[in-house]
């Protein structure tokens, strides 16, 4: 995508029109894993009587004016917070319908034993009740459950820890709740995973519109390249031992509760470790390309040691009147060569 020079940021949807005349500064978080997007605005009230009451959805369309706008999507305004002195209004939304009346109890505690079952039918089941429409990764659906407790546990919560569990992904996108391995949440939500070339200029400075700069982290480099589980066999009376990957072996307590529920988490483990080998952290000029889960290639202007497909872990893309439209990246390594 060629970018422009003339950085450009519309809020659409609720109060757009108060929003995009009074906006100072905004902070747009798209995260993979875990985390829910996030958006957070700064707003100028010099001059206005009160405060404004502004809440509901908001959406973002950000890019430049010579290359067009791109849609990040729709977001739900969770928080108002008012400061004087300078007299501002910061609002923050979500892409997860997280409000105070939670009028489907998504953050209510509950007991509950589950199984035997899949890891698709469960997501399925505590996503619908909520509203939202579940998308699964086939890769995972079926990976079987015989039994899990939710221990005082919201559902948010359970569905947090059966993600940690297994290493996939289960994140809110646009009324989606997508459950899929890395590099697949953006693709079952509908979007296309782009994958951004990365260039440094011949005379990267600071102050430059173009400039790149980069960290990288060599200390998540581990030395176990498998895992080792176990589950116990209740009809041999044994406690078995589920490997996956090679020596040397992390393992993993406490045991499973069945063979293919051991194999499912060994492997997880091995995606996981093979994933954190090598980070990078770059700030760059902004480019609404960039989104968590898509790819950056970084190349023969790198450094050799640098080059390569990378996997965004965490895009935080940001501006205000001031200063030009920048990203900064996290950033994990898929391979080292260009």
């Amino acid at each position: 995508m060629a970018l422009g020079f003339t950085p450009v940021v519309e809020i659409y949807g609720a109060n757009a029109p108060l929003i995009n005349k009074r906006l100072i500064r905004w902070e747009h978080i798209d995260a993979a894993g875990l985390e829910s997007d996030q958006l957070t605005l700064t707003l100028d009230l010099e001059g206005l009587e009160g405060l404004p009451s502004l809440g509901g959805k908001i959406g973002l369309k950000v890019g430049y004016l010579e290359s067009g706008l791109v849609d990040k999507g729709q977001f739900l305004v969770t928080r108002r917070t008012p400061t004087l002195f300078p007299f501002r209004l910061s609002l923050v939304a979500t892409a997860a319908p997280f409000s105070a009346a939670d009028e489907t109890g998504f953050q209510l505690r509950r007991t509950a034993s589950h199984g035997p079952t899949t890891l698709g039918a469960l997501f399925r089941e505590l996503v619908s009740r909520h509203g939202f429409s579940p998308r699964v990764d086939p890769s995972v659906a079926l990976i079987k459950i015989d039994h899990i407790d939710q221990s005082h546990e919201s559902d948010m919560g359970f569905l947090t820890r059966l993600a940690i569990k297994y290493d996939v992904i289960a994140k809110p996108v646009n009324g989606l709740y997508v459950l899929a391995k890395r590099g697949q949440v953006e693709s079952l939500s509908g979007k296309v995973l782009p994958q951004v070339k990365l260039s440094v200029t011949t005379h990267n400075r600071p102050g430059d519109h173009a400039f790149i700069s980069a960290t990288l982290d060599e200390t998540a480099r581990g030395q176990s390249q498998g895992c080792k589980t176990s589950w116990w066999d209740a009809a041999a009376g044994l406690l078995r031992v589920v490997e996956a990957g090679i020596a040397p072996f992390k393992i993993v307590t406490p045991s499973c509760q069945s063979a293919d529920e051991a194999q499912a988490v060994a492997e997880g483990e091995v995606r996981k470790m093979q994933r954190e080998k090598l980070k990078v952290k770059i700030s760059c000029p902004g480019n609404p390309s960039l989104c968590a889960e898509g790819l950056i290639l970084l190349d023969t202007s790198w450094p050799d040691f640098m080059r390569g497909r990378w996997s965004i872990d965490k895009v935080t893309a940001s501006g205000d009147r001031q200063n030009s439209y920048r990203c900064m990246i996290d950033a994990t390594c898929l391979d080292a060569s260009v």
